[in-house]
């Protein structure tokens, strides 16, 4: 029974040695998350999230001050132009109307007394007139004295005088009766300002008030009802970054969602690109209108809508995962430049470009400039930090693994992108087929090893 125990206790620590052996071998290599390259359709977006509205929105208010006496619609009633809709209590209008009137009535009695004054100082003159031509006479005749002729003439002349005057004062009553006209007017126009009518036809989608309440217009109208003109015809106002904008026209389609109805997808049309820009903690965005007929009445206005513009397609296209055009290996920049030249990234010292396998389709001369010109010092994968040239935002570099289990790298311009996979417009250096494996990620190898996964061995920390 000894025996035994001590031949189990010696397989067990065997197992555990052995165990451990392989583990710590298998540490010594890094492990690598890696993706295929496949073939299939990318259809590049723009999203964004919008608010549902009515094409026409009449916000109802009131000119005139007062309280709410009667209310003639409600949420969501149908109105028609010149339907009243409220009543504000009129009792003080009524009662301005009537002061009003009564003041343009008395103005209107001093024209007539004007008038009757003009008359009677035009007699007058007429009299004083004739008195002052007999006296005339008489005064040559020696008949009557100077002082008398005098006389006559003032009161003549005093009699013209009141005749002006009494003009005058029949314009200034005239004046007058015009001005209480005018405020009979405004009188009227306020008493009818009590009496809300709809302004057009449509559905009213808010209330903000209700019978008995007072409304104050003394500084701007208050709002007593929105009416949207015609629900079935409605606009999207999207918000697009301004790094959209650029790809968006009038007249795209557009399909959008609503968290109502999150089965039913819906469709409109770009109608405008608005230029007014809005800035929000230096986010910069524009209104993308977007109209779409909603013949049912399915949605309401207020509603968030969440927008897919299609602004680019490509068929049956070449695709890396973008995770792999993210990806870097944590290594020496010395070991890097030998991979890049090793496989064709980079130009040899005597002016040549090494290249490791077939290029790519449309590997032509311009693509040979392309390589010339974008060494490793301005592609991703770690750079040479001493190259000073601008990278190409559509170039990038993707990093192959072999079956050898070693890292070869490919200069790829990418096309459009879905933003999780993106299009291989030309491949610059290097081979990249479909069904290659690209990493996208990988574990930390054992902190001894030293020597470049492209060569052989195993790598020192890779992300």
């Amino acid at each position: 029974m000894l025996k035994r125990h001590w031949l189990i206790a010696g397989l067990v620590v065997v197992a555990i040695a052995v165990f451990a052996a392989f583990q710590f071998k298998s540490n010594d290599q890094p492990k690598y998350f890696t993706t295929k390259v496949d073939r299939g359709d990318i259809h590049q977006v723009v999203e964004a999230t919008g608010t549902i509205n009515a094409v026409t929105t009449v916000q109802v208010g009131s000119q005139v001050s007062g309280t709410i006496s009667r209310l003639n619609a409600d949420f969501n009633s149908r109105v028609k132009k010149g339907q009243v809709v409220a009543q504000i209590d009129p009792s003080l209008f009524e009662g301005s109307l009537l002061q009003a009137k009564a003041d343009l009535a008395n103005a209107k009695a001093n024209v007539v007394a004007s008038q009757a004054n003009l008359e009677k100082a035009q007699a007058t003159a007429l009299q004083t007139r004739a008195d002052y031509e007999r006296t005339s006479g008489l005064t040559k005749a020696g008949v009557m004295s100077q002082q008398q002729l005098d006389l006559a003439k003032a009161n003549a002349d005093s009699a013209d005088a009141a005749v002006a005057a009494a003009r005058a004062t029949i314009t200034q009553a005239i004046a007058q009766a015009q001005q209480k006209q005018a405020a009979v007017t405004v009188a009227q126009t306020n008493l009818d300002y009590t009496t809300i009518h709809a302004p057009i036809d449509g559905t009213v989608i808010a209330r903000s008030v209700d019978v008995g309440q007072t409304v104050a217009a003394s500084l701007q109208a208050p709002t007593l009802f929105t009416i949207a003109q015609d629900l079935t015809k409605m606009q999207v106002y999207a918000s697009t970054d301004e790094s959209d904008v650029g790809m968006i026209h009038t007249g795209q389609i557009v399909t959008f969602k609503v968290d109502a109805f999150p089965k039913d997808s819906f469709t409109g049309r770009v109608s405008q690109v608005r230029l007014n820009a809005t800035t929000v903690q230096n986010v910069v965005t524009y209104n993308t209108i977007i109209d779409f007929d909603n013949p049912d009445l399915k949605l309401f206005p207020g509603m968030t809508a969440y927008i897919t513009i299609p602004v680019a397609n490509a068929q049956n296209t070449l695709r890396v995962p973008n995770g792999a055009l993210r990806y870097k290996p944590d290594m020496p920049a010395d070991q890097v430049r030998a991979l890049y030249k090793q496989y064709g990234l980079i130009s040899s010292p005597a002016g040549g470009t090494q290249s490791a396998g077939t290029q790519g389709s449309g590997d032509t001369g311009a693509a040979a400039k392309q390589r010339r010109a974008h060494t490793e010092g301005s592609q991703g994968g770690g750079a040479d930090a001493g190259q000073q040239h601008t990278p190409r935002v559509d170039v990038s570099v993707v990093w192959k693994l072999r079956p050898e289990k070693t890292l070869e790298p490919v200069r790829i311009r990418t096309g459009i992108t879905d933003h999780t996979v993106t299009e291989v417009a030309q491949v610059l250096n290097g081979q990249l087929n479909e069904g290659d494996e690209l990493i996208t990620g990988g574990t930390a190898a054992s902190p001894g090893a030293t020597r470049a996964p492209g060569m052989g061995g195993s790598t020192p920390r890779v992300r």
